[in-house]
């Protein structure tokens, strides 16, 4: 005779199902799939920053990236998409290299940036890039909206830049001594300390420190900033630029762009 009765039956299929479902959050959590909601900025800021392995970003040669990475967020396992400098700054603000493998100063891309998005969704959002137009410090290929269609009219000098009167969207180019490109790791560490505290006083305001590309398997430092960053925090799942701009789509409620949609998204750092 059974010893099993006909009450006992739900209360074991309930067991099984909450286990269950225990078991699909953990395995979501481990992939990534943090169910926090991601907060909805008034503003966001892009740095970028030039070819430095994550490994050059240290306490003794980058004092500032290390202090307001430990203070911040740290995204520990970033990584660039491409070499040369061109296509992941087209990746960064379009989610595709399109095709180019060069840093071209001539050449055009199809499709959309996110500026496209923002424009279309009536947000502000303008690139600052030091030393544009025409400064012999400035490089085209470190402004990717120069390359797209109506991109040219939201681009204006850094001089220009107010972190007082921030556009919902901005993406800053340093000067090539500046960015580290042409000048060492303690010159562009000393141009973050004194460009990027005004910034985190900005009430609803995230800033993502990002560099372009590195050499070792393209690992690079990258950080998140600012007053909706939970302190102390650190995302160690492998991401890359279409991870910064699924991450910012999200956050806004706008289509993912290209290799957006397949890319992770930041997450667990916010408040």
């Amino acid at each position: 005779m059974s010893l099993t009765t006909c009450c006992e039956t739900p209360r074991v299929t309930g067991l099984f199902r909450g286990l269950a479902l225990l078991v699909l959050v953990a395995l979501a959590i481990g992939a990534g799939g943090d169910t926090t909601p991601l907060p909805s900025p008034a503003h966001v800021v892009v740095i970028v920053f030039e070819n430095k392995d994550a490994s050059q970003i240290t306490e003794h040669s980058a004092p500032t990236f290390d202090s307001l990475g430990n203070r911040y967020a740290r995204l520990t396992d970033y990584h660039a998409v491409r070499h040369p400098s061109l296509p992941n700054y087209l990746a960064l603000v379009s989610g595709s290299t399109h095709g180019i493998t060069s840093d071209c100063t001539t050449c055009t891309v199809a499709g959309q940036s996110i500026g496209d998005q923002l424009t279309h969704a009536r947000r502000s959002w303008t690139a600052y890039a030091e030393g544009y137009p025409s400064s012999t410090g400035f490089a085209k290929k470190h402004v990717p909206f120069l390359y797209f269609s109506f991109g040219a009219s939201h681009v204006r000098s850094l001089a220009r830049f107010d972190a007082q009167h921030l556009p919902d969207f901005a993406f800053v180019v340093p000067n090539l001594c500046h960015d580290m490109h042409d000048c060492s790791v303690a010159t562009g560490d000393a141009w973050l300390k004194r460009f990027v505290p005004p910034l985190l006083n900005v009430p609803d305001t995230v800033v993502f420190v990002v560099f372009d590309e590195g050499s070792h398997d393209n690992h690079v430092a990258a950080f998140a900033l600012g007053r909706l960053v939970r302190p102390h925090s650190v995302f160690m799942r492998r991401i890359n630029h279409y991870s910064v701009l699924r991450t910012i789509e999200d956050m806004w409620g706008l289509p993912r762009l290209g290799a957006a949609a397949s890319a992770r998204p930041i997450t667990s750092i916010w408040r």
